[in-house]
């Protein structure tokens, strides 16, 4: 079943709503274990992610998906982008406010893991460039949390080749991370 959201808002949102109370449970799943990963005091919730997932899969207007788990895989993009904005908010809000100095001033919880995320965000983009099922690959398996066989079905091809993929892709992230960390 091809699934396209209507032109008028109306008509989206309750296509959309449609899709949503078949997939919530899960979204929430996945939102929690992306959120487990996250710095103690993160301020978005399972909730706050699945809700702005929502929203920012109901601004879009060419959207298309033959199934759930290519709806998934749409959701997982967007809840990526969400967490990349609020790493990008953390780190603009470090820099302006200061950050662990000796001295007594601000230290903000979980720099680190923004600039980690940051860091990965900015691979996958390359890595996408070079090969965007490789960067399909880590959105589902990274930050969606599927297994092999459930990015195969999202992704229509085979588990084997998700492994394969997954494989390529984690090396060549270590890489691109690991030269950025090298002065």
């Amino acid at each position: 079943m091809t699934a396209q959201l209507p032109q008028s808002t109306d008509d989206r949102r309750a296509a959309l709503d449609r899709m949503w109370s078949l997939v919530h449970d899960q979204l929430r799943r996945v939102a929690h274990g992306k959120l487990a990963l996250e710095r103690p005091d993160h301020m978005l919730c399972t909730t706050a992610l699945v809700n702005e997932t929502y929203l920012k899969l109901m601004a879009q207007r060419e959207v298309r998906w033959e199934d759930k788990g290519q709806f998934f895989a749409l959701s997982a993009r967007a809840m990526r982008r969400i967490l990349v904005d609020y790493a990008r908010q953390h780190r603009h809000l470090r820099d302006t406010v200061g950050y662990e100095s000796t001295d007594g001033g601000v230290r903000l919880a979980g720099a680190e893991r923004a600039d980690e995320l940051l860091a990965l965000d900015e691979a996958l983009e390359q890595l996408a460039q070079r090969d965007e099922r490789l960067g399909q690959v880590v959105e589902c398996r990274f930050f969606a949390g599927y297994s092999e066989e459930e990015t195969a079905e999202i992704l229509g091809i085979t588990a084997r080749t998700v492994r394969r993929d997954w494989s390529k892709a984690r090396a060549f992230l270590y890489g691109a991370l690991r030269d950025r960390a090298v002065p």
